[in-house]
């Protein structure tokens, strides 16, 4: 028999499987933080604002997850995204282990790990490929994102 925490993390990515934005959203606390390496310290409502931003512009978008573990306090998964990234329309498939703490069953923590510079070779082409280590390159990713998000929450 599955924790309760570890169905919190199956109901979460099987939202994410069906693009349900709201639904993840509302796995996490109000006070949740979140982070990973392009959307480094999101909290509260932008968190699961990036996810239905997310959802909302996934194109040719296909999840898979594995590895949920969870007790009282905390979990963890693996999960893979593939999709069609917008502003140069190449695929994109990224793998990322994600870590959970949970409080009064919601997510209050979760922190997302994959190699930005993987990413950015599949986003970005040559260019991520070549420069996608740098710092100044990633900073830019960064930014952008943050732009994007920032762009999705005032058309709310």
């Amino acid at each position: 028999m599955s924790h309760a925490n570890a169905e919190l993390i199956e109901r979460f990515y099987q939202a994410f499987q069906q693009l349900d934005g709201e639904t993840m959203a509302g796995c996490y606390a109000e006070d949740v933080r979140f982070s990973d390496p392009v959307f480094t310290d999101l909290r509260g409502r932008a968190a699961g604002d990036m996810w239905r931003m997310l959802c909302a512009r996934a194109k040719d978008f296909s999840l898979t997850f594995d590895g949920v573990e969870a007790d009282e306090r905390q979990g963890r998964a693996r999960w893979v995204a593939t999709y069609l990234f917008s502003q140069t329309g190449n695929t994109v498939v990224n793998q990322i282990e994600a870590h959970f703490v949970f409080r009064d069953g919601k997510i209050v923590e979760h922190h997302d790990r994959f190699d930005l510079w993987r990413w950015a070779g599949q986003a970005l082409g040559i260019k991520g490929l070549l420069l996608g280590w740098a710092p100044p390159v990633q900073k830019a990713i960064r930014q952008q994102a943050a732009k994007g998000l920032a762009a999705f929450q005032q058309g709310r």
